[in-house]
């Protein structure tokens, strides 16, 4: 006789917790209904291994998934442990009981943990997120166990019956709701299970009960006992007609006759139950990590390198994590790094247990020992979180700092990809940049790398604790070729992290100081000046300073006079070096067209006294030219500090024609 109740529960109106809020993805079900499945055969295999029971030869153990869009339904089936209707009334008319906690409790002692997922007692409800019926028909693998059939609408009443199932394990039928009938779609299964399930560690099958049969032809010797013949294909023989030795022509058999075989298409699991990141790293070759990241980050640009996690003490914790090729604009970046649960998917990027400097990487991590809640999206127990956090980091440093004591070429090879992912790093995770402190390179004015005390050796002669660097090598290429020909190195820092890079090391060495190749001109670009002379420069600064902020139309311009020892530099301009980092914060953190020049330029015009075109202006005061030279000088001393406006440009243009003009008449 069928028993009918309604399913005891602990909580209130749960099962709208379980829709809007456990639950925030709907296609979630087929990741809970499969990880039931997966751990009702692992139970299995756990007995087998203490045996407690014995495994048919022929039984394979795997999970079928069958959509049908005909009939709107979707099936779960597995060859698992299955249930007796104490069980069923036991963990699924009372929700408050897990079957897997039970189980460990009743078997802790005779056998681990490792693989058993489901300690989350809802899984199976999350089935009624889409579905108006749900059925269950389930046969234990005990002996002389009856068959059980459950059936719910909406999941608050049931009816379990005995049922008519031959064969131990769980089939689970969805009656999807009208909202939910993508989910019987066939692209859209398999998107799902793509998602969840591809690293699940039992064979699933995907079946589309409502397509076309299909079908493949096979050579006769591939035939297996499981194949379902359709017809038998004769090939007839293949000839060629011939010019024997004797000249006379003969047909001549290429290749015999022989049979092929049209069968039913064979299955094939839509997961792959032993990924990678399970193998030891030394069984792993370089291809298979290459195969690997492009099958589950569709990427096809390949990795630069990457880092096998792969520990068992104090926490059970294998990965594999990748160094993409990263476009340099750092603060766009993003990468991907899945999160599994005993190859069960969780969530992509849980920051919790992802630095926040690796997102920027590409990998999977699985930690079986992960607290996670009852929806598997949310993490208890921050601190030992934190400490897969912590490991995960030091792992990173540790290949990075191995790689630069024994493999310097390739790091090098590989830095200028690196760098922004590194020097977010220690900007984000202090422990990090401690033990990668020693590893952090920087590229010089002759391509060569150096660390920081490198730079700082580099330079120690003539610019002590000052390490100069460059941000454009177009822009500033006036003022690099003058460091050149001085026998002065600087550094490249070109990406949009280097600025707040630069103020971290400043930080973290107090006696280093880094300034930008235009911030000011070095006394090694001067002539020494004797007293009497400085008088006289003094008095044409002046006089200098009025012409050209007269010519340009800026009053407050800083006009600075300097006798430098290359007399073909005529102007320069200068930014300090307080003003340009101020410069690039704002840039960094203000809206996308804004002026940049609202933030103030602090810009110093330097005039060379030993320059001819300035010694010009300053004997033709009131010439017809003057100001146009003056306008002239300070575009030209603009152009290779940065660029002009548009409108400044056109003039500069026309400016250059008068001139020119000037000069032929």
């Amino acid at each position: 006789m069928a028993k009918r109740g309604s399913l005891t529960i602990n909580s209130e109106n749960i099962f709208p917790i379980i829709k809007k809020w456990l639950y925030s993805d709907h296609d979630i079900f087929y990741r809970e209904l499969i990880s039931n499945g997966c751990d009702a055969i692992t139970k299995l295999k756990k007995l087998e291994i203490m045996g407690e029971w014995e495994k048919p030869e022929d039984l394979k153990f795997k999970i079928e998934v069958t959509i049908d869009s005909n009939e709107k339904t979707i099936t779960f089936q597995d060859n698992g442990i299955g249930m007796t209707m104490e069980e069923v009334d036991e963990y699924i008319n009372q929700i408050a009981f897990s079957g897997a906690r039970d189980f460990l409790e009743k078997y802790k002692d005779k056998a681990n943990e490792e693989q058993i997922i489901g300690h989350f007692g809802l899984g199976f409800y999350s089935a009624f997120m889409v579905a108006d019926k749900v059925t269950i028909d389930t046969l234990s693998y005990k002996e002389g166990a009856e068959p059980v059939h459950w059936e719910s609408e909406g999941g608050t009443e049931f009816e379990m019956e005995p049922g008519d199932k031959k064969e131990s394990g769980t089939t689970i039928k969805l009656y999807l709701n009208e909202d939910s009938l993508e989910f019987c779609n066939e692209y859209r299964a398999k998107e799902v299970l793509a998602k969840y399930c591809s690293f699940m560690p039992v064979e699933i099958y995907l079946t589309n009960a409502s397509a076309e049969p299909q079908y493949e032809t096979i050579e006769k010797d591939e035939l297996k006992e499981t194949d379902t013949i359709i017809e038998t294909i004769v090939e007839e023989a293949k000839t060629e007609e011939k010019e024997n030795e004797k000249g006379e022509k003969e047909v001549v058999e290429i290749s015999p006759a022989k049979e092929k075989y049209k069968i039913a298409k064979r299955p094939v699991p839509v997961n792959d139950v032993n990924p990678l990141w399970n193998k030891h790293p030394n069984e792993c070759t370089e291809e298979e990590y290459k195969a690997f990241y492009r099958k589950v980050f569709n990427d096809y640009k390949e990795p630069l390198f990457w880092i096998h996690l792969n520990m068992d003490y104090p926490f059970n914790l294998k990965g594999i994590l990748y160094f993409p090729k990263l476009n340099l604009n750092y603060d766009s970046l993003e990468g991907t790094i899945k999160l599994y649960n005993s190859q069960v998917f969780i969530a992509d990027n849980i920051k919790e247990v992802i630095p926040e400097f690796l997102m920027l990487l590409k990998g999977v991590i699985d930690c079986p020992d992960l607290p996670l809640n009852v929806s598997r999206s949310a993490l208890q127990n921050d601190g030992f979180v934190k400490k897969i956090s912590d490991y995960i980091s030091k792992k990173v440093a540790d290949k990075l700092n191995g790689m630069f004591k024994t493999d310097r070429e390739n790091y090098e090879k590989y830095w200028d990809d690196i760098n922004p992912f590194i020097k977010f790093g220690c900007l984000k995770d202090e422990k990090f940049a401690e033990k990668i402190n020693d590893s952090i390179l920087f590229k010089n004015l002759k391509g060569k790398y150096l660390t920081i005390s490198d730079c700082l050796e580099e330079n120690k002669e003539k610019h002590e604790n000052r390490i100069f660097y460059i941000t454009d090598e177009k822009e500033q290429s006036q003022y690099i070729n003058m460091f050149k020909e001085a026998g002065l190195d600087a550094i490249y820092m070109t990406e949009n992290i280097d600025n707040p890079f630069m103020n971290y090391l400043e930080q973290k060495n107090e006696n280093v100081k880094f300034l930008c190749i235009n911030s000011d001109l070095s006394d090694i670009f001067k002539e020494e000046v004797s007293e009497e002379d400085k008088e006289a420069i003094k008095a044409d600064a002046e006089a200098l300073t009025e012409l050209f902020r007269k010519a340009l139309g800026k009053e407050n311009l800083d006009v600075k006079v300097e006798k430098l020892k290359n007399e073909n530099v005529s102007s320069m301009i200068t930014v300090s070096e307080e003003s340009r980092r101020m410069q690039e914060m704002m840039k960094m953190y203000t809206m996308p067209g804004m002026d940049n020049s609202m933030f103030g330029g602090n810009e110093t015009l330097v005039l060379n006294y030993n320059n001819k075109l300035v010694q010009y202006v300053l004997g033709h005061k009131e010439g017809t030219h003057t100001n146009a030279i003056c306008e002239q000088l300070y575009d030209l001393a603009a152009l290779s500090h940065g660029s002009l406006t548009p409108e400044r440009m056109t003039k500069f243009i026309a400016r250059s024609n008068d001139l020119m003009l000037a000069m032929a008449e």
